[in-house]
C-alpha cells in the first residue's frame, strides 16, 4: 500500500468476489468503482464492516452460455484489493477506490443465497516470493532499456513511467506492475499477467509484449516516411 502501509489479508476466511468482464485492478493499481448493483451494494455494506477487502475477479468468457440460468462461472485468478476511499450515494449507491494489494487464485467458491447476495471465496495468494536483489536488479534494467527504446521511449504514456524507473525506493516488482496497466490494454494478456505469479516469467510476458509494440510502432513510422503510391495510402 501507498504511504509504506502494510496491509494483513486473513487468506483463511471467504472474500467477497467481485466480478467484472475484464481485469480491472493489478497490485498497486488504485483503480474507481461506481457500485449500484443491490448484490454489490450489500457486498461494500459488509465490507466495510470488516477488513474493508474484496477480491476483484473475471469472467470467464469461455463459459458463457446463452439463457442459462446458472451464475456466470469465474476465472481462478484474482487480485485482492482494499477499499482506501468511500462515498455513500443516493439509493444505496457507493463511489469507491480500491487499490490492489496482491494476486491470489479461488480455491473453494461460496455461492449467493438468500442472506448474501454476492458469491465469495477462499483464497490462496501466489507470488509472495520474490527472487534475490541480482535477479531483481536485473528484470528491472531490462524493462527500462526496453522502454528507451526510440519506438517506445517517444509515447506519451511511456515517459512519466521511465521517471519511476530513477526513483531507487521504488521496489521492481511495483515497477512490473506499473509498466502493465500503463501499457498492456489487451484483456487476455491482463489475464495471463494476473494469473502468473512468477516475476521472472511475468517480465518475459511483459517484454515480449513490448517488443511487438516496438516493431509495430518502428514499421508505422517507416510506412509514414516513405512516399504514397500514387492514389494510394497505407490505411
Amino acid at each position: 500500500m501507498e504511504n509504506g502501509v502494510s496491509v494483513r489479508v486473513n487468506f483463511g476466511r471467504p472474500m467477497p468476489l467481485f466480478p467484472l468482464a475484464t481485469v480491472a485492478v493489478l497490485p498497486q493499481q488504485v483503480v474507481p468503482l461506481h457500485i449500484f448493483e443491490p448484490r454489490y451494494r450489500q457486498m461494500i455494506d459488509h465490507t466495510l464492516d470488516g477488513p474493508g477487502q474484496i477480491a476483484m475477479a473475471v469472467y470467464d468468457p469461455r463459459a458463457r452460455t446463452a439463457g442459462s440460468s446458472a451464475p456466470a462461472k469465474i476465472r481462478r485468478a484474482v487480485c485482492v484489493t482494499q477499499i482506501s476511499q468511500h462515498e455513500k450515494l443516493s439509493g444505496g449507491r457507493y463511489n469507491v477506490m480500491v487499490q490492489g494489494i496482491c494476486r491470489a487464485v479461488i480455491t473453494k467458491e461460496t455461492p449467493a443465497d438468500e442472506q448474501t447476495l454476492y458469491r465469495s471465496a477462499i483464497l490462496e495468494p501466489i507470488g509472495l516470493d520474490e527472487p534475490d536483489s541480482e535477479e531483481l536488479s536485473g528484470i528491472r534494467e531490462t524493462i527500462e532499456n526496453t522502454l528507451r527504446r526510440p519506438a517506445l521511449s517517444k509515447l506519451i504514456g511511456v515517459r512519466p513511467v521511465l521517471d519511476f524507473f530513477n526513483d531507487d525506493r521504488i521496489p521492481t516488482p511495483a515497477l512490473l506492475e506499473l509498466v502493465t496497466f500503463s501499457m498492456v490494454h489487451d484483456a487476455e494478456l491482463r489475464y495471463r499477467l494476473l494469473a502468473e505469479g512468477d516475476i521472472e516469467a511475468r517480465s518475459q510476458i511483459l517484454l515480449s509484449e513490448l517488443g511487438a509494440l516496438a516493431k509495430l510502432l518502428t514499421l508505422a513510422d517507416r510506412q509514414a516516411r516513405e512516399p504514397w503510391p500514387k492514389g494510394c495510402s497505407w490505411n
